[in-house]
């Protein structure tokens, strides 16, 4: 399958949030329960390290960072947010889409990226994992969804870059 990967554009909101409810209906994916408006959505995510995969010009996935801390002695570590259209799943764009942003943020002077990933998600754990990442915790029944507790696997990757 032939995709690309760029930086994110607002334009692309209309089908990044379509990718984002889909990830909500799954139940698995985050605590968040509907799409947010564009400017909360933005003003939650780092403006840098946005990017989208795309299938013939459709965008099918994104990937972006939201900082962890306002501390300046994390100012290089962020967390990892990745949702792919359900129609695309298991295509490899998960993988190549958290590798460039794993390129992309340590050319912005990220050194740990980290995830916090519902222990139902194998799928997700998997991808992490396939990419770098490793399992440092779990924060078990951390946060409710449809009054179902939910444990969250804490992964991490540090970046080979800054040692």
């Amino acid at each position: 399958m032939n995709f690309n990967i760029r930086t994110f554009k607002k334009e692309d909101w209309t089908s990044v949030s379509k990718i984002y409810a889909e990830g909500i209906a799954t139940g698995i994916a985050t605590f968040e329960t509907k799409v947010p408006t564009f400017d909360i959505w933005d003003d939650k995510f780092i403006k840098k390290c946005r990017l989208v995969a795309e299938v013939d010009k459709d965008v099918v996935g994104f990937a972006v960072l939201s900082q962890v801390s306002k501390r300046a002695v994390y100012k290089g570590v962020a967390e990892v947010t990745i949702y792919i259209a359900k129609n695309q799943r298991g295509q490899g764009i998960g993988k190549q889409l958290l590798d460039a942003l794993v390129i992309e943020s340590e050319k912005e002077g990220f050194w740990t990226l980290q995830a916090g990933i519902f222990a139902e998600n194998k799928v997700s754990i998997q991808l992490h994992k396939h990419c770098g990442f490793r399992v440092v915790g779990i924060r078990e029944k951390i946060g409710q969804r449809d009054g179902i507790w939910h444990d969250n696997v804490l992964m991490e990757r540090r970046s080979s870059k800054f040692q």
